[in-house]
């Protein structure tokens, strides 16, 4: 079953208008403070924007790789608590692909925006873009932002014969 969800799970970067049900955005909430965290120490914060002209501030981010966001109708910003924990950035990439991998479950489509030292247009980099935006504490730091949505696109699997077996080592 986690293969199946693997296997649909693509990058989805066109999204249809119809939005999500309430239900679907608790199951994703839920989803996420689910997902695992090293030593019990939950860094992560989730913010879920539905807001179009914040997420349309969102898709400027960086000044490449973020635009799709524009046409997602929920964006979900990945940060944590930089203090907190060691491993803040581990901790919200696991979080991220169980949004992602739920969102496949759920029939919906989904794309990361790797924030995370890139840089927005305005010189700043695109994480201190983010928080002003959101007004995030201080020490919140983003990871990413996953857009979601209906997909407007349809991308098959990858063959499981172009999978890069090459990197998988057995002694």
């Amino acid at each position: 079953m986690l293969l199946d969800l693997m296997s649909k799970r693509r990058s989805i970067r066109a999204f249809t208008e119809q939005k999500l049900n309430d239900s679907q955005l608790e199951y994703l909430r839920e989803t996420a403070v689910r997902a695992p965290t090293s030593r019990g120490l939950n860094p992560w914060r989730f913010d879920f924007v539905s807001d179009t002209d914040i997420i349309a501030k969102l898709a400027q981010a960086k000044t490449k790789g973020s635009a799709f966001l524009a046409g997602a109708t929920l964006a979900v910003v990945v940060s944590a608590d930089s203090q907190r924990s060691d491993v803040w950035i581990e901790d919200c990439s696991i979080a991220a692909i169980c949004l992602q991998l739920a969102a496949v479950e759920l029939g919906l489509g989904s794309c990361w925006a790797q924030i995370r030292r890139r840089e927005n247009s305005t010189g700043i980099s695109a994480g201190a873009y983010i928080a002003n935006i959101l007004d995030l504490p201080e020490n919140q730091a983003v990871v990413c932002v996953i857009g979601i949505g209906y997909p407007a696109e349809d991308k098959p699997p990858h063959s499981r014969d172009a999978l890069p077996w090459e990197h998988i080592v057995e002694r």
